[in-house]
């Protein structure tokens, strides 16, 4: 059973998708009477929440990292019920330019781009990314890298660079509708994560107006594959190079920015 495209929670309506909740969890969670939830029952209700807890406690996402245990059914939890084929899979951009970006991206994570000397915000690449987003060296530079790629591939393809010209990351957020980009905020790709395409810019907010940014390559329900600047295996926003990295969908509590539109 494919996944609904929106989190399943206390009062689901669809007493079929229920259904097939309760005789999965019946499968997996045991013989043990007190367990045991009745199919007939078209009532996501008490119970049934606390045995989706249960199930999460027991349980690890594709990446083998613990299940939030809210005793809400999002994709995480439905791949870990049903299999990682009945959650959405993208790995390819939609167009020319975004599938650029996410090569060259991929290029400065293989070089490997490195901060020199460590912990600086400085270093020839790291220079360069700055300097194409017209800011000071020196600076935090995980936007400047995304704004670096989409000039590049812009370049290369001779055609217009739609991305904002900044380093922020929240200004990229507030003036993206401006540029003709899309957003999807967190609440949408949480429920839905078929939303979320490869070649997307993902926007974090960690408050004081800090953020962090970089570019989806790939979306396996609620896992996203990443290619960020100025982070590093800790998933910092303040780390020493480029890195492909694993997040939880859930851990980007901004958004996500789409330019697949622009320019069509």
């Amino acid at each position: 059973m494919k996944y609904p495209g929106r989190i399943i929670k206390v009062g689901e309506k669809d007493a079929g998708i229920v259904k097939a909740l309760k005789l999965r969890l019946n499968e997996t969670l045991g013989s043990d009477p007190a367990l045991r939830l009745d199919p007939d029952d078209a009532n996501y209700g008490p119970k049934m929440k606390q045995m989706v807890k249960l199930f999460q406690a027991r349980n690890v996402d594709a990446a083998g990292r613990p299940l939030k245990q809210d005793g809400e059914v999002g994709s995480l939890t439905w791949a870990a019920l049903f299999g990682d084929g009945t959650v959405p899979v993208s790995d390819t951009a939609a167009g020319n330019l975004l599938g650029r970006v996410l090569q060259l991206a991929a290029g400065e994570e293989a070089k490997p781009v490195r901060e020199v000397p460590r912990n600086s915000n400085r270093g020839p690449q790291v220079d360069a990314y700055l300097k194409r987003a017209g800011v000071p060296t020196g600076l935090s530079w995980c936007c400047a890298f995304v704004y670096w790629c989409f000039d590049e591939a812009a370049h290369a393809l001779g055609c217009d660079n739609p991305m904002v010209k900044t380093a922020g990351c929240l200004d990229h957020w507030q003036r993206a509708t401006s540029h003709g980009a899309t957003r999807i905020g967190r609440s949408q790709a949480v429920g839905n994560p078929e939303l979320v395409k490869p070649g997307m810019v993902f926007i974090m907010d960690h408050g004081g107006g800090l953020g962090h940014t970089g570019l989806v390559e790939k979306v396996a329900g609620g896992l996203l594959t990443t290619i960020e600047g100025n982070t590093d295996a800790s998933k910092t926003r303040e780390g020493g190079g480029v890195y492909r990295l694993t997040r939880k969908i859930t851990e980007i509590n901004k958004g996500f920015i789409d330019y697949s539109g622009v320019g069509k």
